[in-house]
């Protein structure tokens, strides 16, 4: 592990887990749709803008038309559509709910992996993990008993969210091994900005936002979603998908701290335990506490 690796994982951490703050703030005045174009406009802009600096402007062309068809995939399955799920479902929870039910994703992912990865065998402690995860999204989904079924709804617009995420994690396994990351990024938000843009038009608000929301419109697409793929991005290629993968744990905790900071959320007793079993989950299905034994069992004295 380099020097670098702590660094870029607070900084993965924070940028991510600052996302549900800025939306919580930015669906106050816009529209998820709305507010999902913008923020897919502005990380268009900084992805496309980097690559151009990298690569100049013909080898920018030329990354981008080599990444188009999977990323018009990517940008439906991991961008339009997810986003505006989260968006919407945070109209109706706080942000650090929509955080803990968005984390997810690996377990999600292991259930997926049974059905489209052949070489993933099925185990008894990864079913575990599927299924501590799936109960502590039930009880995540009654952390409001006040706001009734919106709540819950809005809880499981975030968790089909994390599906869509983890189908296109699966996607992007099997068949853009060979695409360049910063390309790839680009493309596929250059294409969800292309899908979005037909709904948010017509979602357009009649009254000017606020800065507030305005603001964070802009800061989730410059910060949480633009700067956040380039760091990505770097982490990946020096540090590997699996030390990358383990910013899951810190994204929970960061967004839920930003929200009582910031916001005056509440953690409730429903969160911290929906959250314990989804991280358990997450730490069974992906075989992490299977690792940590064996490694421990390798090296009992250190």
């Amino acid at each position: 592990m380099t020097r670098r690796y702590v660094p870029l994982l607070l900084t993965l951490s924070a940028l991510w887990g600052a996302s549900y703050l800025f939306i919580k703030v930015g669906v106050r005045d816009l529209a998820p749709t709305v507010l999902v174009e913008l923020r897919l406009l502005l990380a268009a802009a900084v992805l496309v803008g980097f690559l151009w600096l990298r690569e100049g402007g013909p080898g920018a062309r030329a990354a981008l038309r080599a990444a188009a068809r999977p990323g018009i995939v990517l940008g439906l399955v991991n961008a339009s559509i997810p986003f505006v799920l989260i968006a919407w479902g945070e109209r109706h929870v706080d942000s650090g709910v929509a955080a803990v039910a968005n984390a997810t994703v690996p377990i999600f992912n292991a259930l997926l992996a049974l059905r489209f990865n052949r070489g993933d065998a099925v185990s008894g402690m990864r079913l575990l993990g599927v299924l501590a995860g799936l109960f502590g999204v039930a009880v995540l989904a009654g952390v409001d008993p006040h706001g009734g079924w919106w709540a819950a709804a809005g809880t499981l617009a975030v968790v089909l969210a994390s599906l869509l995420y983890a189908g296109g994690g699966i996607y992007g396994q099997k068949r853009l091994s060979r695409a360049a990351g910063p390309a790839l990024a680009a493309a596929s938000i250059v294409a969800a900005a292309v899908f979005t843009l037909p709904f948010s038009l017509l979602q357009l608000p009649h009254h000017a936002p606020g800065w507030k929301s305005l603001g964070s419109a802009a800061a989730l697409g410059v910060l949480g979603t633009g700067a956040a793929q380039l760091v990505l991005f770097r982490m990946l290629r020096l540090h590997g998908a699996a030390r990358t993968s383990l910013v899951t744990y810190l994204l929970p905790p960061t967004a839920l701290f930003y929200g009582a900071v910031f916001l005056r959320e509440p953690v409730t007793a429903a969160e911290a335990g929906g959250l314990a079993l989804i991280l358990l989950g997450v730490a069974l299905g992906s075989g992490l506490l299977r690792s940590s034994a064996r490694a421990a069992a390798v090296e009992p004295g250190r």
